[in-house]
C-alpha cells in the first residue's frame, strides 16, 4: 500500500498554476506542491511574484496580473503553456474580502468582489482547461470558503461570491469529466495567513474562535495539504465536490 501513496503523491513532471500565489494560502501552496515535485507558476498581481517565485527554484515562474483583465489572463495561461509544456493543475486562491453592512456596499466593492472571487477564477479555469482538455488530463481545485454555506455580517458580497465559487465548481466538474477534468472546491474557516492574524487579532479573533468547536483558526499548510490530496492520484474519484476545513464551524 505504501507504494500507492508513494505514486499517489508523486507530482514530478507535473505542472501547476497558482493565482494568488505570492502569499497566503496560495504560496503555502505553491511550496508543498514544490516539495512533491512539482514545477509551479505563480499568478499575483504583487509586482514581487517573480522573485518570490524564483525563491521556490530556478524552474518556477511568477507573473504579475490583474486577473480581471481577461486578454492578460489568456495570454499568461497560453505562455505558460507553452513554456511548461502541459499544464495538471490549477489552484484557484486569488480573492479579496470588501466587507460592509448590507445597506452600506457600494457597487465598486460589490464589483470588485465578484470580478476577482468568481469572475477571474472562473475564465483563469476556462483557460487552462481548453490546455487540460486537449492532454486529456487535469485537476482544478478552487479556493472557496465557510462563507460559502453560511451567512456572516458584514460579509454580503464575499458569501455571495464564495457560493457562486461552489455552485460554478458544479458545473465544471459536470461538463469537464469526459475530458478527464476534475474541479473541486475547498472551503476554510478563517486561515492564519499574515493577512488573517492582523484582521483577526485580539478580542475579534477570539471570539472568532470561540464559535469553532475546535478552537482555532487553520493553518495555511493545512489547507495546502487538502489541495494537494485533491489534485494527486489518491483522489481520482472525487469531483464536482465543497470540501469543508473549518473546524467544525459550519455543522453547526
Amino acid at each position: 500500500m505504501s507504494g500507492f501513496w508513494d505514486q499517489a503523491f508523486d507530482l514530478n513532471g507535473r505542472c501547476a498554476v497558482i493565482t494568488g500565489g505570492a502569499a497566503g494560502i496560495g504560496l503555502a501552496c505553491a511550496k508543498l506542491l514544490v516539495a512533491r515535485g512539482a514545477r509551479v507558476a505563480l499568478l499575483d498581481r504583487d509586482p514581487q511574484v517573480a522573485e518570490v517565485a524564483a525563491g521556490l527554484g530556478s524552474e518556477h515562474l511568477g507573473l504579475a496580473l490583474d486577473l480581471r483583465q481577461l486578454d492578460q489572463l489568456q495570454d499568461a495561461v497560453d505562455l505558460l503553456a507553452t513554456h511548461f509544456g502541459r499544464l495538471d493543475f490549477l489552484v484557484n486562491s486569488a480573492g479579496v474580502a470588501l466587507l460592509d453592512k448590507a445597506l452600506e456596499v457600494q457597487e465598486n466593492a460589490w464589483d470588485t468582489t465578484l470580478d476577482i472571487n468568481l469572475k477571474a477564477s472562473f475564465f483563469t479555469a476556462q483557460a487552462c482547461a481548453r490546455h487540460m482538455r486537449d492532454q486529456g488530463h487535469g485537476r482544478i481545485v478552487n479556493l472557496a470558503s465557510q462563507a460559502s454555506v453560511i451567512g456572516l455580517d458584514r460579509h454580503v458580497a464575499y458569501c455571495a461570491s464564495k457560493a457562486a465559487v461552489v455552485g460554478m465548481t458544479k458545473v465544471l466538474a459536470m461538463e469537464w469529466a469526459p475530458h478527464g477534468i476534475s474541479v473541486n472546491a475547498v472551503s476554510p474557516t478563517i486561515v492564519e495567513t499574515a493577512l488573517g492574524k492582523k484582521a483577526w487579532a485580539g478580542d475579534l479573533g477570539e471570539r472568532a474562535r470561540s464559535q469553532i468547536p475546535l478552537g482555532r483558526f487553520a493553518q495555511p499548510e493545512e489547507v495546502a495539504g487538502l489541495v494537494l490530496y485533491l489534485l494527486s492520484d489518491a483522489a481520482q474519484m472525487i469531483t464536482g465536490e465543497n470540501v469543508m476545513i473549518d473546524g467544525g464551524y459550519s455543522i453547526q
